[in-house]
């Protein structure tokens, strides 16, 4: 007897529009933009050059620079940023089944870069297992995570004309 699959997130795949390509990249990116923030935490951005303690008018619009202000507050938000998207990804990674995180795991949030190859024969499953293990757990993520990028429905008509022209 053949399981039902009760996975609510992949019957989102099925019935939306979504650039299935186009989400796995966005899921990509954040995994690895996590990763870094995981390994080496947040690295700051500094003033190339402290700014005067003189107001500077610009033209007319007597506009204050504030450079040093500027860049504090965008590593304060940057960093509170970051924290948040790490918070989201291990509450969606709570969504995966254990096989599920150790692929996802393994693929992109180690220390060490290890080929799928490699993480196939240690996990004791096949390549396509494997590689169809990664694929859902990436629909999941993207779901959880609000990642999905749907097709537009431009394209759609472009391509649904690009058709009917061709036969």
């Amino acid at each position: 007897m053949a399981r039902r699959n009760t996975n609510i997130y992949l019957t989102v795949f099925e019935n939306l529009p979504i650039n299935q390509t186009a989400t796995r990249v966005a899921v990509e990116q954040r995994l690895e933009e996590i990763r870094h923030y995981r390994q080496i935490g947040f690295i700051r951005r500094e003033a190339g050059i402290t700014a005067s303690y003189e107001p500077r008018y610009h033209g007319n619009t007597n506009l204050v620079s504030k450079p040093s202000e500027h860049l504090a507050i965008s590593n304060v938000d940057r960093e509170a940023e970051l924290i948040r998207k790490s918070e989201l990804l291990d509450k969606a990674m709570c969504s995966l089944s254990a096989v599920q995180r150790e692929v996802i795991e393994r693929s992109y949030l180690a220390r060490e870069d290890e080929y799928d190859f490699i993480s196939c024969g240690e996990m004791g499953i096949s390549d396509r297992t494997y590689r169809r293990i990664k694929a859902s757990a990436l629909r999941i993520l993207a779901v959880a995570m609000k990642l999905e990028v749907f097709e537009d429905e431009e394209s759609e008509r472009v391509r649904e004309y690009a058709k009917c022209s061709n036969t």
